[in-house]
């Protein structure tokens, strides 16, 4: 029977990020997606020029139509915008024991734009980190969330176990805003510490790159895979879809979600 996934996210008008992302990424995977609106934005390559939070109860209406007909068998959360539709998201994840969690941590887009409240951050670390399968931050995320410099491969070491200690199951800190060619992202779990090393791509094709990454990796976890192997595959699908992105937009341009995804045997 095929799958369901769920993403609770903010949706992208330019098609690159958010639900639209996410949609498709569950679709080249075999999933069936499933979505819950939490913000409205006006976007393009070139950057956000409008946020519209969507009411918090519309939000709750949306899981609970999901939750109830087709409950999803992994699920991700995006772009929040507001500590209290971080805080109305956390209730519904318990309410209906939502499984398998892949908690994007959305802070800033690539364009630089500031997509969440900073009063909302220390709401994710309480009441979201805790409740996550794994966290997928990227460097400015992951020292936001620990509270610390995270700027080296042994950094984003720490960064993870400190992202498990605050009750995260496991932690992927991404690596693609490190310095160096050779690109490294961490995935920590409570039992060990894996790196996935890969050459620096030269594109510009990077908008909603985290989205597709974390909409991968539940793909995986909605398939049963374990977590590091749906890593693994989301990292290849992640890095295809950038080599062969399509060069759209004058900005920041989407990757291209058209790529198959390609299972580890």
């Amino acid at each position: 029977m095929i799958k369901i996934a769920l993403t609770i996210a903010g949706s992208d008008s330019g098609g690159g990020a958010g639900i639209q992302a996410d949609l498709k990424t569950f679709h080249q995977f075999g999933v069936f997606g499933t979505s819950a609106v939490v913000a409205i934005t006006a976007q393009n390559t070139l950057g956000v020029s409008g946020v519209h939070a969507v009411p918090v109860e519309m939000v709750r209406a949306q899981i609970a139509a999901v939750a109830d007909d087709l409950p999803p068998n992994a699920f991700k959360t995006g772009m929040l915008a507001t500590p209290e539709l971080v805080e109305a998201v956390a209730e519904a994840i318990k309410h209906f024991a939502l499984p398998n969690y892949v908690l994007d941590p959305v802070m800033v887009a690539t364009s630089g734009d500031r997509l969440l409240d900073e009063e909302a951050e220390e709401t994710v670390i309480k009441h979201l980190v805790p409740l996550a399968t794994i966290v997928t931050p990227n460097l400015d995320e992951a020292r936001i969330l620990v509270a610390d410099s995270v700027e080296t491969v042994d950094q984003m070491v720490n960064a993870g176990k400190k992202l498990i200690a605050l009750g995260a199951k496991a932690a992927l800190v991404k690596g693609g805003h490190l310095e160096d060619e050779q690109i490294v992202d961490v995935l920590v779990t409570r039992e060990t510490v894996k790196q996935f090393p890969h050459s620096k791509i030269d594109t510009s094709s990077t908008h909603g790159t985290g989205c597709t990454l974390s909409a991968a990796i539940a793909s995986g976890l909605a398939n049963g895979k374990p977590i590091e192997e749906s890593v693994s595959v989301a990292l290849d699908f992640v890095r295809r879809a950038i080599e062969s992105a399509p060069g759209l937009g004058r900005g920041h341009g989407p990757l291209n979600h058209f790529v198959s995804f390609e299972a580890h045997t």
